[in-house]
């Protein structure tokens, strides 16, 4: 691959786009800033002296992505049409997470990039005077979609498989188990969903159960949502239909992400609100064995 950021006396230019045609765009970066808990308390409980320190991050972020092209020299100036800043509020750090989106010659993932970094830097400048000993880590792009290159997820992105879940019926609470076999082109043994169809295995990150926790609803296990396999550390409803994931001993695909919610069903009657129909996704078992608790996910 050459760069093409040099003009022929061997000096950096703003390359030329004009002739590429006009696509959707978007692009996701994420990264974390690591602090003491006594800080992340102090936050959570809105008593840094400067403020509401996510809501002033989120929109330092928005901001920083606007501004990409005055910060970084050779980036074009584009016309965004969206951006988000979320955040996942860990033990001791913050996850930041951009989604930055365009219609244009050239893509965003500057952008995204350069958003996480300033809602960081944000977060530092909000809580400096309690904490100066955190750390900004691990910035990097997670997702791209859109233009001549095509899509990109990036590989060996890792999370970790927090609970196994399984129920003799469908539309009820699945109860946690240590261990499952998951069998190929088939699902969890013994689980109600299982059979020969696309949605084999369904999968849940612990940060949806975080945003419902957020909005005030208590009492959430692994299981509740009716997912086989609840998860930490990967966006799931951000990647790709398509995508492999090496899970403990399996490899499975994504085929759906989302579905139609059920009314009246068990878990809404206990919950009162299910994530699964926006942020779940599911899967199809391509190679079976043995998924248990703490075993790694990955990207492949």
């Amino acid at each position: 691959m050459e760069f093409t950021h040099f003009n022929e006396s061997g000096r950096a230019h703003m390359v030329e786009v004009g002739e590429k045609e006009d696509t959707k765009r978007t692009a996701i970066a994420k990264g974390k800033i690591k602090m003491r808990k006594e800080t992340i308390e102090k936050i959570r409980s809105g008593v840094i002296e400067k403020g509401d320190v996510l809501s002033v991050a989120q929109i330092g972020g928005i901001m920083g992505a606007k501004k990409t092209s005055e910060l970084i020299p050779m980036c074009h100036n584009l016309f965004l049409t969206g951006a988000d800043i979320r955040f996942n509020i860990l033990e001791d750090a913050i996850e930041v997470e951009s989604e930055v989106k365009t219609i244009g010659k050239t893509g965003v993932e500057m952008e995204a990039l350069t958003a996480v970094s300033i809602a960081c830097l944000t977060i530092y400048d909000m809580c400096k005077a309690v904490d100066k000993d955190m750390v900004i880590e691990d910035i990097m792009l997670i997702k791209k979609t859109g233009g001549k290159s095509g899509d990109y997820v990036r590989e060996n992105l890792k999370g970790k498989v927090l609970s196994i879940n399984i129920s003799k019926e469908k539309g009820v609470i699945k109860e946690p188990i240590k261990e499952g076999l998951f069998i190929e082109d088939f699902g969890l043994k013994g689980d109600a969903h299982s059979g020969k169809w696309h949605r084999q295995v369904s999968l849940l990150g612990i940060e949806s159960f975080d945003k419902m926790e957020n909005q005030g609803i208590e009492g959430l296990e692994p299981g509740v949502f009716a997912e086989n396999i609840t998860t930490e550390g990967i966006i799931l409803y951000e990647l790709p239909i398509g995508t492999k994931l090496i899970i403990g001993e399996t490899i499975q695909e994504v085929t759906q992400i989302g579905k139609e919610c059920h009314t009246g069903c068990a878990i809404s009657q206990k919950v009162g609100k299910c994530v699964m129909p926006k942020e779940g996704i599911f899967t199809k078992v391509l190679k079976g064995g043995v998924v248990r608790e703490g075993d790694t996910i990955e990207v492949i």
